[in-house]
C-alpha cells in the first residue's frame, strides 16, 4: 500500500514539475517579448530620425544647386545676349561691304563697256589701215607673211641648214657620250673578277698505297670506277695525287666526291664504287638545288618554281669560252638591272630575263634545238611572265626586239661576255669538240652512253650486250672510227674502245 502511495506521489510531482517548468518558459518569453518591442521602436525611431536628417541635408543641396544653376544660367543669358548683339554688329557690316561691292560691280562693268568700245574702235582703225596697205601693195596679208617667210628662208638657207646639221652631230655626241657613260658605269659597279674553270681535278692521298687499292686487282677497279662515271682516272708516278680527266665537270664533280669518299671509307670495290657514284650523284644534286636557290637570291629574282631552280643550278657545272654560265648569268642580271634603271625599263623584267637567258644550255645535251629554244620551252612549261621570255629570247638575235628589255639582255649579255678576261675562246672550242666526239658514237645503233677521255684523244663507247655481239662490237669501233676521220678535225689520233659486258645478278635466300 505504501508503495503504491509512493508511485503516486512521484508521478505528481512530475507533473507538477513539468507545469512549473512551462510556467517559467512563459514568463521568460513574455520578459523577451518585451525588450524586443523595445529594441524594434528604438530601431524606428533611430529611422525616423535619419530620414528626417537626409531630408534636410538633401533640401540644403538642392538650394545650393538651384542657387548655382540660376548664377550660370544669368552668366550664358548675358554671354549669349552679348553674341546677338556681335552677330547683329557684323550683319550690318557685311550689308555694307556688299553694297560697296554691288557699286565696284556696277563701276566695272561700265568700264568693261567702255574698253570694248574702245578695242572695237581700234579693230575698225586696224582693218582700216590694213585694207588701204592692201590696196597699196596689191597684196593680201596671207600673201605678205608667206613672201616674207619665203625670202628669209632664201637668204639664211646654207646657215639654217648648217645650224640643223651642228645641232644633229650635237645631239648623237651627247647620246654616245650619255650611252658610254651608262655602260662605263654599269660596268665599273660590276667589276667583279672571273676564275676560268679547267678539265682536270686533282685528289691528294693519304699515301702512295692507296693507288694499289684504286687500281684494283688486274685493273678491275679503275675500269669500274671509269665505267660508271665516264671520266678518265690518271694516276701516274706523282706521290700522293690522283688525276680524274673530263670535260664535263658535273661528272668529273661526281667523280671527285665518290673517290674520295671511297678512298675515306677503304673498302674500294665494284660493288662499293658503284654505290659511291650513286651517293655522289645525290650530293651533287644538293649542291645543284643550293647553287640555283643561291643564284636566284643573288639576281633579286623571285617567284620562280623549285624544279626551274634545279635547272637553273645545272649552269653551275657549264662553261662558256671559260666562263661560269650560272655566274655569267648572275652577272648579267645585275647589269641589266643598272642599265634598266638608267633607261626607265622595268627592271624586274630585265633581272629574270639576264638570269634565265642561258638556261637553255642546262639541257641542250638531251633535248634537240638551239640553247634559246630549249630555254623558250623551259620557261613557258613554268609559266614564267611573257614578257620575261621576250626579254631573253632575243639575246642571239634569233628573235625580234620585242620591248625594251629584251635589248637591255642583249647588250648585258655583250659587256659580260666581252669585258677583258670574262672569256676564253680556246677552251669552248676544245669542250665543243669533246661534246660532237660523244654525239657521233651515240648516233649508232646497240650504243648505250659513251664518254671522250684522255683530253679527247680517246672515245670509250658502251654497248647494249643484249643488241650487240662481240663480232658486231669490233665493226661498231671501226664504224665509229670511220665517222670520226670523215666528220670531225682533229690533231693526231683518236683512240676508240668498244666495251661490251653482260651481267647476270641472282639473290640467295
Amino acid at each position: 500500500m505504501s508503495l503504491k502511495l509512493i508511485l503516486v506521489l512521484v508521478a505528481l510531482s512530475g507533473v507538477l514539475g513539468i507545469a512549473v517548468g512551462y510556467f517559467l518558459r512563459w514568463i521568460i518569453s513574455l520578459g523577451k517579448r518585451g525588450s524586443m518591442e523595445l529594441e524594434i521602436k528604438q530601431m524606428q525611431l533611430n529611422a525616423e530620425e535619419r530620414a528626417k536628417q537626409i531630408l534636410e541635408e538633401a533640401e540644403k543641396s538642392a538650394k545650393e544647386k538651384a542657387t548655382t544653376l540660376t548664377g550660370e544660367f544669368k552668366e550664358r543669358e548675358r554671354e549669349l545676349k552679348q553674341t546677338e548683339e556681335r552677330l547683329v554688329r557684323k550683319e550690318e557690316m557685311l550689308d555694307q561691304r556688299q553694297q560697296n561691292v554691288d557699286n565696284e560691280n556696277e563701276s566695272l562693268k561700265a568700264k568693261a563697256e567702255e574698253v570694248q568700245k574702245q578695242k572695237e574702235k581700234a579693230e575698225t582703225l586696224i582693218r582700216e589701215q590694213q585694207e588701204k596697205l592692201e590696196k597699196v601693195a596689191s597684196l593680201s596679208a596671207e600673201e605678205a607673211k608667206q613672201a616674207l617667210i619665203t625670202s628669209i628662208e632664201k637668204r639664211y638657207a646654207d646657215d639654217l641648214e648648217g645650224r640643223m646639221r651642228k645641232l644633229e652631230i650635237s645631239g648623237n655626241e651627247r647620246l654616245e657620250a650619255r650611252a658610254k657613260e651608262i655602260l662605263t658605269t654599269s660596268v665599273h659597279r660590276l667589276g667583279n673578277s672571273v676564275v676560268s674553270d679547267v678539265i682536270a681535278t686533282t685528289i691528294s692521298l693519304p699515301n702512295d698505297e692507296i693507288k694499289g687499292k684504286i687500281i684494283g686487282k688486274e685493273g678491275r677497279n679503275i675500269r669500274t670506277f671509269e665505267k660508271v662515271t665516264g671520266v678518265d682516272v690518271i694516276v701516274d708516278d706523282t706521290p700522293g695525287t690522283i688525276t680524274l680527266s673530263c670535260y664535263d665537270p658535273i661528272r668529273r664533280q661526281i667523280a671527285r666526291i665518290a673517290l674520295e669518299n671511297l678512298i675515306l671509307d677503304g673498302r674500294i670495290q665494284p660493288a662499293k664504287i658503284e654505290e659511291a657514284v650513286q651517293k655522289a650523284e645525290g650530293e651533287i644534286n644538293n649542291i645543284i638545288k643550293k647553287k640555283g636557290a643561291e643564284a636566284a637570291y643573288n639576281a633579286k629574282v623571285t617567284n620562280l618554281d623549285p624544279k626551274l631552280l634545279m635547272i637553273l643550278g645545272r649552269l653551275y657545272f657549264r662553261t662558256s669560252y671559260g666562263q661560269n654560265v650560272l655566274d655569267h648569268s648572275v652577272e648579267m642580271a645585275n647589269l641589266a638591272a643598272m642599265l634598266a634603271e638608267e633607261l626607265g625599263a622595268d627592271v624586274q623584267i630585265a633581272r629574270a630575263g639576264a638570269l634565265l637567258h642561258d638556261i637553255g644550255k642546262a639541257l641542250d645535251h638531251e633535248v634537240p634545238g638551239t640553247h634559246v629554244e630549249i630555254g623558250r620551252r623551259i620557261l613557258q612549261k613554268f609559266g614564267v611572265d611573257e614578257l620575261v621570255v621576250k626579254a631573253m629570247q632575243a639575246h642571239h638575235e634569233e628573235y625580234p626586239y620585242e620591248t625594251p628589255e629584251s635589248m637591255i639582255v642583249q647588250v648585258a649579255d655583250a659587256i659580260s661576255g666581252g669585258r677583258p678576261g670574262a672569256r676564253r675562246d680556246s677552251v669552248e672550242n676544245y669542250i665543243k669538240r669533246l661534246e660532237d666526239l660523244e654525239a657521233l658514237a651515240n648516233q649508232h645503233p646497240g650504243v648505250e652512253k659513251s664518254f671522250a677521255i684522255s683530253a679527247g684523244r680517246e672515245v670509250r663507247v658502251i654497248v647494249k650486250p643484249e643488241e650487240v655481239t662481240d663480232l658486231e662490237a669490233r665493226k661498231l669501233a671501226r664504224d665509229i672510227a670511220d665517222s670520226i676521220e670523215k666528220e670531225m678535225q682533229y690533231p693526231g689520233e683518236i683512240k676508240v674502245s668498244v666495251m661490251r659486258e653482260t651481267r647476270v645478278i641472282e639473290y640467295a635466300r
